[in-house]
């Protein structure tokens, strides 16, 4: 191969895949990671569970078909980031290059993402579906929060560009704050939250079932989902919201309008202090989860803190924002204020007890936020792949 092809770059998520060629700015392919499949077995018997060959071990679906197919069973090969079926995920990446991509997989260098702490066992099986399955001439696997950092590099002067930093990788199904130094993942301070979009749409889900009773059951999941992402914004301060929402609610109360799946009739929603609640779970965590009380601003504060000395204010300075949950209105700007105000108390604590005679430097905190956002792990990868020392390199 002479570099003649582009690489194919495949970022597979817990809710959604982004497919795509190297150099594009933008993925071909966003599809939801689920697969529709066919089980033989009876209900309780997993040993003889999908083990017919042939032609039938063809009969799947994956993505937005495998939720309008009928009779089969929808399977999601990805859960909390890592892969739990390698059988339907070997499926699921047949489909994804030869369907979607339309590629002839020996023919294209592929780069593949994984996730921080990923097992060398997860690795090896990931390596050797693509060389043994698929006959790949050459395979990269990188970390996602590295190609994340790589992504916001678009907005930065070339001599300012550096792979120290933090990301905030916010997904569907879970939340990670991963702390790069030079380009490698510092492992022991990688942070989890267990709140992500999906838990935010649970919680605008409740918060609807309590207050309107138009919505059809079975589709109040769905009707959530598109009010999250439509309508929700994070705002500065939570007791002024509700007063603006009580003096003024025809300019901010918005109505959902949907159509019965059922019924084909239409309904409408009232969309009030969900707009705003929804997403404050990542800086109220408690009004969703009361087992989970920490704002996610303190965690990205005690992460740094638990970092190498040498290392903190680098990255303090470059907080990156990666993921389709992190794309809120005003997200950067308040987790950026959250997490200054954690700092200058803590220097202001030091100061003191220090009896005034010692004055600690002023910490910048800095938190990106850039259009790539979204699929910026993808992107990263894009731009990764795209380089010509990576189409000319010997794997």
């Amino acid at each position: 191969m002479d570099g003649k092809l582009p690489a194919c770059v495949i970022d597979v998520g817990t809710g959604y895949t982004k497919l795509g060629f190297a150099d594009n700015k933008e993925p071909q392919f966003i599809i939801p990671s689920a697969i529709a499949i066919k089980e033989t077995a009876k209900v309780g018997d997993t040993t003889s569970r999908r083990l017919n060959k042939g032609v039938e071990d063809l009969d799947f679906f994956i993505g937005d078909e495998a939720f309008d197919a009928t009779g089969y069973s929808v399977k999601y090969p990805v859960r909390h980031g890592l892969v739990e079926d390698w059988d339907l995920m070997e499926k699921f990446l047949e489909q994804c290059i030869f369907k979607y991509l339309r590629a002839e997989p020996e023919d294209h260098y592929f780069l593949l993402t994984e996730p921080p702490l990923n097992t060398p066992e997860n690795r090896e099986y990931l390596a050797e579906i693509m060389f043994e399955s698929f006959n790949v001439p050459g395979l990269y696997i990188a970390v996602q929060a590295v190609l994340a950092l790589a992504a916001s590099w678009t907005n930065i002067n070339v001599e300012d560009r550096c792979l120290t930093g933090v990301v905030i990788d916010s997904g569907d199904g879970v939340t990670h704050v991963i702390p790069v130094a030079e380009g490698y993942v510092i492992g022991s301070c990688i942070k989890h939250i267990p709140i992500a979009g999906r838990n935010i749409t649970y919680f605008i889900q409740s918060l609807l079932r309590e207050r309107e009773i138009g919505i059809p059951p079975e589709q109040s999941l769905e009707t959530a989902k598109a009010i999250k992402e439509k309508y929700c914004y994070i705002c500065p301060d939570i007791a002024k919201e509700f007063a603006k929402y009580e003096a003024d609610p025809g300019k901010w109360i918005k109505k959902y309008e949907g159509i019965n799946s059922v019924t084909k009739q239409p309904f409408t929603v009232d969309v009030g202090y969900e707009r705003f609640l929804g997403p404050e779970i990542f800086f109220h965590p408690e009004f969703a989860n009361p087992d989970f009380t920490t704002p996610i601003s303190q965690i990205v504060d005690d992460m740094i803190q638990n970092c190498p000395i040498d290392v903190r204010r680098p990255l303090y300075n470059n907080i990156v924002l990666s993921g389709g949950s992190t794309m809120f209105k005003d997200f950067s700007r308040r987790l950026q204020r959250d997490i200054k105000k954690t700092v200058d108390a803590r220097l202001k604590l030091s100061e003191t007890l220090g009896g005034g005679k010692l004055t600690p430097k002023p910490i910048d905190v800095n938190v990106i936020s850039h259009h790539m956002q979204r699929y910026a792990v993808w992107f990263g990868g894009s731009m990764l792949a795209g380089m010509v020392c990576w189409k000319h390199r010997k794997m």
